[in-house]
C-alpha cells in the first residue's frame, strides 16, 4: 500500500484519534505563520513580534500591543479550509477523535469540531484582568485600548510569550494522547515546547507526521508525509 492508503487504513482501524495541529493548518485559510519566510517573524515592526506578544511588553507598552494584536492576530474572515473539514465530518460521523490544536484562530470550531484542546487559548475569548467578565473580540476590535465595565484592562485569552500554558488545558490534551491509539501531527515543525514535547505521551504505534519540511519527530514516526495538508486531507475519503 502507497502512504495515502495506509493513512487511510489506520483511521478506519483507529478506535480513538488525536489529530495534533499546527500553523500548518490554518496557514491554507489565509492566516500567516510565525516562522516561515513569510511570516510574521519575519517582518519589520519597530520591535520583534516575539517581543510585542510577551507578557511584559503587553503591561509596559499596551496600546502598541493591541495595534499589532489587532493587525496580525485576528483574522475573523478566514474560513475553514478542507482539513479543518474533514476533521469535523470524521467526528460528525461517528469517529472518535480529538483535536489538539496549537493555534489561536477558532477554525476547527467553525468548521464544525467539538472535541478541540486549544493549547494557546483563542482570539474568539477576552476577559477583564479584575474581575474576570467575559468580552468578545468584537470589544478588541472597537476600543484601542480595550477596557472593561469595572475599569479592568481587559486581556486576549491567548498564551503570551512569558506565560505558561494553563494547567487544566496540559492535562486535557496528555489525557487524550495516553488514551489514543493513532495520533496525526499536522503542518506544525513541533520546534515550539512545552507543546511539541506532549507527542512524546503517545506510546501507540500509528505516529502519523505530516509537514512540508522536515521536523525533529521524523525519526519517531510510523507513518512521514511530506506533503501540504490541504493535499493529503483532500485525497482522504473516509466512510466511517
Amino acid at each position: 500500500m502507497n502512504q495515502l492508503e495506509i493513512l487511510k487504513q489506520w483511521i478506519l482501524e483507529s478506535k480513538k484519534i488525536v489529530f495534533f495541529g499546527g500553523a500548518g493548518v490554518s496557514t491554507e485559510s489565509g492566516i500567516p505563520d510565525f516562522r516561515s519566510v513569510d511570516g510574521l517573524y519575519n517582518l519589520k515592526y519597530k520591535y520583534p513580534p516575539e517581543k510585542i506578544l510577551s507578557r511584559s511588553f503587553f503591561k509596559e507598552h499596551i496600546d502598541e500591543f493591541y495595534e499589532f494584536y489587532r493587525d496580525k492576530m485576528i483574522y475573523l474572515n478566514a474560513e475553514p479550509n478542507i482539513t479543518h473539514k474533514v476533521l469535523a465530518n470524521m467526528e460528525q460521523s461517528g469517529k472518535k477523535i480529538i483535536v489538539i490544536t496549537q493555534n489561536i484562530d477558532g477554525l476547527h470550531q467553525k468548521a464544525g469540531s467539538k472535541n478541540v484542546i486549544e493549547l494557546h487559548g483563542s482570539v474568539l475569548r477576552n476577559y477583564c484582568m479584575k474581575c474576570n467578565k467575559f468580552y468578545t473580540v468584537d470589544t478588541i476590535l472597537e476600543q484601542e485600548v480595550p477596557v472593561c465595565s469595572c475599569g479592568g484592562i481587559i486581556k486576549p485569552d491567548v498564551v503570551l510569550y512569558e506565560e505558561g500554558l494553563k494547567n487544566v488545558i496540559i492535562e486535557k490534551a496528555i489525557s487524550a494522547l495516553v488514551e489514543a491509539d493513532m495520533v496525526i501531527v499536522g503542518g506544525t515543525s513541533l520546534s515550539v515546547y512545552p507543546a511539541a514535547g506532549m507527542i512524546q505521551y503517545y506510546k501507540g504505534n500509528k505516529l502519523v507526521l505530516i509537514n512540508k519540511t522536515s521536523t525533529s519527530y521524523d525519526k519517531y514516526a510510523n507513518l512521514l508525509i511530506q506533503e501540504s495538508l490541504g493535499k493529503i486531507f483532500t485525497d482522504i475519503e473516509i466512510n466511517v
